[in-house]
This record gives structure tokens, C-alpha cells and sequence, in this order.
């Protein structure tokens, strides 16, 4: 079963779940297909994450996915790097705050076509 974009109305959701599927042929990742196929469905199922949740799940040095929103609340000590759908400013405060690192998912689909050693959250 093929995954279109064709039903978004947003021009960078449909570039983004495009890229992403387009990594995903080219490497035969499944991980960036399952993260395409998160973005791509509706907006009431996206998932919407706290930093303070990945502040508990994840260690220093991992790469964190968020296929949907990353929202500010929680306390947020964590080196990590997270790419979202989108951030909150306050999410964002908190990352700069903690020297972690906020990238978007086409940018972290490119430095990791395969999908390893990253973790989805949400």
C-alpha cells in the first residue's frame, strides 16, 4: 500500500512526508516509512510530547523522533538531539537551555538514511 501526501493542505507536510519517503526507497528504511506514514495521518492522532517525558526516556547522546508536536512542559536536563513535526518556543527554550540540539525530520532522515540508534517517542 502506497502512503500520498495528497490529502494535506500544507505545502511543508506534504515536502516532508514526500522527503521522507523518498530516504526511505532509497534505503530501504522502514523506520522513515513508519514516520511518514505517523505525519501523514490526521492531525487529532499526531503525537504531542513533553520535554520532561523525554527528559525521562531518553540518555545523553540519543536521537529522538517526535512525529508530531514537542511541547515545553517539564523539566528538560538532557544532551540529546530531537527532530519534531514542530516545537512549542518554550520547547525549544528548554533544548537551547540544555545544550540539546532541535533539527527537522528531513535533516535527521539525511544524516541517517537507515533509521538506526534513533528512538521514536509519542
Amino acid at each position: 500500500m502506497s502512503i500520498k501526501s495528497n490529502n494535506k493542505e500544507s505545502t511543508v507536510l506534504k515536502e516532508t512526508v514526500d522527503e521522507l519517503l523518498k530516504v526511505s526507497r532509497e534505503n530501504s528504511s522502514v523506520f522513515w516509512r513508519d514516520v511518514a506514514k505517523r505525519i501523514n495521518s490526521r492531525r487529532r492522532s499526531y503525537a504531542s510530547v513533553n520535554v520532561g517525558k523525554i527528559d525521562k526516556l531518553a540518555n545523553d547522546g540519543d536521537i529522538i523522533v517526535v512525529p508530531g508536536s514537542l511541547l515545553g512542559s517539564g523539566y528538560f536536563e538532557r544532551k540529546v538531539t530531537i527532530a519534531a513535526l514542530k516545537a512549542s518556543r518554550g520547547a525549544i527554550q528548554k533544548l537551547s537551555d540544555s545544550g540539546a540540539e532541535f533539527k527537522s525530520l528531513v535533516d535527521v532522515a539525511h544524516e541517517n538514511p537507515k533509521g538506526t540508534g534513533i528512538k521514536i517517542v509519542g
